[in-house]
Order: C-alpha cells, then sequence, then structure tokens
C-alpha cells in the first residue's frame, strides 16, 4: 500500500525522532535498524525509503537532538536571562540527566559516537557545539577585566566542556555516591556562592 507524501513526512519524523532518543540511550552501535524502525513503530523495508544508511540517519538525529537542546536553552534565556546560566547548569548537572540520556545532552550521549564516524558526520555537531559556546558566552557577565570578548569566549568553552566532561564520568562510574559527587564537584565549580 502506497503511503501518501504527508505521511512519509510524519513517518520520517517519527524515525529521526526515535533514533535521536535511542542513539542517546544505547549508542551508535547500541542499536540495529530493525529495532529501531520496531522502536518508531514502522517495518525495517520503509527505512531505506527514508535513509541511504544508518549513519545518514544518525547525522539527522544528532542535528535533531541538538537543536532540541538549544530550543530548551534559549527558551531558559528568554524566561530569565539573569538566571538563564544557572538554571542550565543547575538542570544538566542531575541526576535525572544522568539517568535519562535518552532525553539528555546528545555531545555527552554522542559526542565519542560523532567523533568516530565518517567526516560527514560532524558538521551538525560542530555547528550545534559553536551555537551552545555562543549562547554560554552571551550569559556571562560583563564588565570586569577578566570578562573581556576572547576570555568569556573561554570560560564559555570551559563551562560546557565541564558539564559535559561530569555528566559522561558520572555516566561511567558504577558507584552512586561516586556519580554524585561529580555532578556535584563540577556544579560546585561552576556555580561558587
Amino acid at each position: 500500500m502506497k503511503v501518501s507524501r504527508e505521511q512519509a513526512v510524519l513517518n520520517r519524523e517519527r524515525i529521526v525522532e526515535t533514533a535521536a532518543r535511542l542513539f542517546r540511550e544505547k549508542g551508535y552501535d547500541g542499536i540495529g535498524v530493525a529495532d529501531l524502525m520496531k522502536n518508531a513503530g514502522l517495518t525495517h523495508g520503509g527505512f531505506y525509503g527514508h535513509f541511504a544508511s544508518k549513519e545518514d540517519l544518525m547525522i539527522e538525529a544528532c542535528q535533531h537532538a541538538l537543536e532540541k537542546s538549544l530550543e530548551g536553552w534559549r527558551a531558559k534565556v528568554a524566561s530569565d536571562p539573569q538566571r538563564a546560566l544557572p538554571e542550565i547548569i543547575d538542570s544538566y548537572l542531575t541526576p535525572r540527566h544522568r539517568d535519562q540520556p535518552g532525553t539528555g545532552c546528545p555531545a555527552a550521549a554522542l559526542g565519542v559516537d560523532v567523533a568516530r564516524m565518517s567526516p560527514g558526520a560532524r558538521p551538525a555537531f560542530t555547528q550545534a557545539t559553536r551555537q551552545q559556546f555562543a549562547l554560554l558566552e552571551g550569559l556571562l557577565p560583563e564588565g570586569a577585566p577578566d570578562r573581556a570578548p576572547e576570555r568569556r569566549r573561554q570560560q564559555a568553552i570551559a563551562t560546557f566542556a565541564a558539564m559535559v566532561g561530569a555528566m559522561v564520568l558520572a555516566r561511567a562510574v558504577d558507584d552512586d555516591a561516586l556519580s554524585q559527587e561529580i555532578l556535584d564537584a563540577v556544579k560546585a565549580q561552576l556555580l561558587p556562592e
């Protein structure tokens, strides 16, 4: 049975959304096309009508997840620009984020996978990372001598790198207390009282 164009678009969106979640939960090599399509409620045979390869899907799913992540950060900025940076850091470095990688930061969940893929997978990741740096840089206070533009950019990069690194380590260790200690230690460095 032929699927309408509208339904094909909806099916593709469902595949991308499902892949964005499952790739973050299980990693690129942790889920096959058949299981991914089953989770999307579609047949395995329909996959290649939408994507040339699993890697092509990974690229689009990554881009989708990165855009959603940026949307969430921008919503915090729009809601309260003065509190946005502490809220971003505080909500990122949580057990909830650690325990739900499928809905969390793509950089922490997929950065290593993207680095190992073909060069075609990296541009969207690079663009989103630059946007995250720029957003964080815009939230850092101005005026003090140590807040020169180049210093603010360094601080934005260091902040994001610390957040991602903390999440990767907190997920990797098998000791809940140590995992929480990692999150708390980085949060304390980024949000001094």
